[in-house]
């Protein structure tokens, strides 16, 4: 629970995180990302407060503006697709952040490379280190 950490911990948490996180408020301003160290989309601490149609490139931001306005709406509660992306296979999904009541609070956008996840075959149940 959210009560026995405190917020340094909880970003270095999300930091760590094999994923890339955004985060964009009801009024469509990225108000946060993690600093996953291997990045798959750079993003510099500047573009915090902006606007979402200012951090996205121009041929995929009316399909991000369409995603927005479904949860927005409340017709929608993900988005999902997958691109190929220098040399990587990467998996890209929304999803609508609503309070206890549905209120809408804006936007969480997580972002993969699933290039080593598609390979893997089988099992491996135990970690194996040497």
């Amino acid at each position: 629970m959210i009560e026995t950490l405190d917020i340094k911990t909880l970003d270095t948490i999300l930091d760590v995180m094999p994923i890339e996180i955004s985060f964009i408020d009801e009024n469509d301003e990225l108000k946060y990302f993690n600093k996953n160290g291997s990045r798959i989309f750079p993003r510099e601490r500047s573009v915090i407060g902006k606007k979402v149609q200012q951090c996205h490139p121009v041929k995929s931001l009316h399909k991000v503006v369409q995603i927005i306005e479904a949860f927005k709406s409340g017709q929608k509660d993900s988005a999902e697709f997958w691109i190929d992306y220098k040399g990587m296979k990467v998996y890209i999904r929304y999803f609508p952040v609503r309070d206890e009541k549905g209120k809408y609070l804006g936007t969480l956008e997580v972002s993969q490379n699933i290039t080593g996840i598609k390979k893997l075959e089988g099992e491996k149940r135990l970690v194996n280190w040497e």
